[in-house]
């Protein structure tokens, strides 16, 4: 169940957070202060954010999921512009859009024409959106909260809150007493640590520390390298073939995250002969 895979695995993100709290390996401190600062950051990530994704990705096909999650360096630019006044020069502006195509091209093979249904479409914007004022408003909490505490504070917050709808909806269907069965089976359990500790804990931490240091708008487009990472994963661990076209469209992506890092347009030297 969704909720139940979301709430066991910010459970162990949580709990190994609160470990290492306890052994004093970081410092947490939270205050009223930076609870206002954090609301905003853990209402679009992860509550809001998960569901969107989740329930879009299963209505939809990989290719398409993936065309529209590249979408967020768009939104994050939009919105970085809106609220926190970040200028952007047309060769990043033209660098987020290559990183797109990208993506695009690297989901080509895998395009499945018409099999994505509004809802799913509908869902996964709302992810889009999500993930975008994630980013935007973590950056607004790093001034006033370290992001080792926004990270604990996103962590806790997703496993009081999918738990919470997951044992309610546990308990109305009668499975209230299965609810941790997945924790009974190691390979699950080995998927659900993943999750928790590196996905989760270690990668939100990454990008948290990241927007607390760069713009939005820079951060933003390398998640646009996750399909690259995820083409090259399915070769070496899966067996999967490589087209042209993907390699050609991971060239583009990297191109495109050097651009927006460069911040305007390349100049080069000499001339042609």
């Amino acid at each position: 169940d969704m909720f139940q895979l979301l709430g066991s695995r910010f459970l162990v993100a949580a709990v190994f957070m609160l470990i290492l709290r306890v052994t004093k390996v970081i410092r947490v401190e939270i205050t009223p202060t930076k609870i206002r600062d954090l609301v905003l950051v853990v209402l679009y990530q992860p509550i809001l954010y998960f569901p969107f994704e989740t329930i879009g990705v299963d209505l939809t096909s990989a290719s398409e999921s993936g065309m529209l999650i590249a979408l967020i360096p768009v939104a994050v630019a939009v919105f970085a512009r809106l609220i926190l006044k970040e200028r952007l020069s047309p060769w990043q502006w033209l660098s987020i859009w290559a990183s797109v195509a990208g993506v695009g091209l690297i989901s080509l093979p895998r395009f499945q024409e018409g099999s994505g249904q509004l809802s799913g479409i509908l869902a996964l914007l709302g992810a889009v959106l999500a993930g975008a004022l994630y980013q935007i408003f973590s950056k607004k909490a790093s001034s006033t909260s370290s992001p080792v505490e926004v990270t604990y504070m996103m962590m806790w917050v997703g496993a009081l809150f999918f738990n919470t709808l997951g044992v309610l909806k546990a308990a109305l269907t009668s499975e209230l007493s299965t609810y941790f069965a997945a924790f009974m089976r190691l390979d699950t359990l080995f998927a659900i640590f993943y999750l928790g500790v590196l996905s989760s804990v270690a990668a939100f931490f990454c990008m948290n520390y990241a927007l607390s240091r760069l713009t939005p708008s820079k951060v933003a487009v390398f998640i646009n390298l996750t399909p690259v990472i995820s083409v090259l994963a399915g070769v070496v661990f899966r067996g999967e073939s490589f087209a042209t076209v993907q390699l050609l469209g991971a060239a583009v992506v990297l191109l495109a995250v050097w651009g927006v890092g460069r911040g305007r347009y390349p100049r080069f030297r000499g001339r042609l002969s």
